[in-house]
């Protein structure tokens, strides 16, 4: 019997989690051409950089990219306005009776949800000023996009560790979970941990968005796993959360694959990896983050090998970084390195999941 009812309350979550994971693909699909209208409308459309981060001219990547130039961008407010829409359309049915849950709960989706919006909000600035041709590199400076990340990470990690115990309820007491190895207990370095996380994982994804449908297959993939994670952990919410921000991304790829109808922009980038990190704090899952968010990484470390080289060396490593660019470089068509590229990040992204999920319990 107590097994039956097991089977019976994980149909019903189940059937909360991708009932509105379904609706928020519909939601965004009704609101993404109308948003892409307003976009051509208004002549809203990416400005491509004239410069590279370390200040030099980007002479490669105007060649590969300059048929783009005017693209609607900004299209991440389709996808963080559907899971906030989503969240509002959550207190419906609470408040009909038909369940006791919505999308609004401290232990589990205020943090991913303040991410959500600010570093969404942060980008949208980015994207705005980059529409506009304002600055040197047309858009915000690296580092003051840094010091306000690190300002929203200083929050959500306060948060974390002052309001919700680090998982355990116990304030001074802050786990890491390394799988076969065990939990972690490391105090106040919890705080620069979950600050280095969410910076890291937003800066990555935001490197990776330089294909049509590049970043957003590979978060939909990343989202989608560690919703799985948060289900085994009894994260119900969370998991929602996750399945929502999925559907959303998915709607979103309808008209970003290529050839792209809009651009992510930053305030995509940067607002999704920034949540990705922190739902990998919350699932307490640093450790399957680096599998399923492996070709983010590599993007990253790929443009690190770059720059180091460059300063050090005087000579590129790559024809140009990040990586995908260096593959459309030396002739493969854009859909072909989408395409693999998010093939490699499903099979990590599985390994990641099976890491979690064994490795949960030990």
């Amino acid at each position: 019997m107590n097994e039956l009812l097991s089977s019976t309350a994980n149909l019903h979550n189940l059937t909360f989690i991708l009932g509105f994971g379904g609706l928020s693909f519909v939601v965004a699909m009704i609101f993404a051409p109308i948003f892409i209208r307003f976009l051509e409308r208004n002549r809203l459309g990416q400005q491509i950089r004239d410069s590279s981060v370390d200040g030099k001219v980007s002479t490669i990547f105007r060649e590969l990219h300059l048929k783009k130039s005017g693209t609607p961008t900004m299209g991440g407010v389709v996808i963080w306005g559907t899971v906030v829409a989503m969240v509002l359309l959550s207190f419906i049915p609470q408040m009909l009776g038909i369940t006791t849950n919505s999308l609004w709960s401290r232990s589990e989706t205020y943090i991913p949800l303040f991410t959500l919006v600010t570093a969404g909000l942060l980008g949208m600035l980015d994207d705005w000023w980059n529409i506009r041709g304002v600055g040197k590199q047309k858009g915000l400076r690296v580092r003051p996009k840094l010091i306000w990340l690190t300002i929203f990470a200083a929050v959500g990690a306060w948060w974390f560790f002052a309001k919700l115990g680090c998982l355990d309820g116990a304030v001074n007491e802050c786990l890491i979970h390394v799988p076969r190895l065990g939990d972690f207990n490391i105090g106040i370095w919890y705080v620069p941990l979950f600050i280095l996380v969410i910076l890291s994982s937003a800066n990555a994804v935001n490197i990776t968005d330089g294909l049509d449908g590049l970043a957003g297959g590979l978060l939909a993939i990343a989202f989608g796993s560690f919703g799985v994670l948060a289900f085994f952990h009894g994260m119900l919410l969370l998991a929602t959360l996750c399945a929502v921000i999925v559907g959303a991304i998915v709607a979103f790829l309808w008209w970003n694959v290529p050839p792209a109808k809009f651009f992510m922009g930053d305030t995509g980038s940067y607002s999704l990896g920034a949540t990705l990190g922190v739902i990998a704090m919350l699932t307490n899952s640093v450790v399957p983050l680096f599998f399923i968010a492996a070709v983010f990484i590599g993007e990253t470390i790929s443009v690190i090998i770059q720059l180091f080289s460059k300063k050090f060396f005087g000579r590129k490593v790559f024809l140009i970084a990040p990586l995908h660019h260096h593959f459309e470089k030396i002739g493969w068509p854009e859909h072909q390195i989408v395409m693999r590229f998010w093939l490699i990040g499903a099979v990590l992204a599985g390994l990641g999941l099976i890491l979690g999920i064994v490795g949960m319990g030990n």
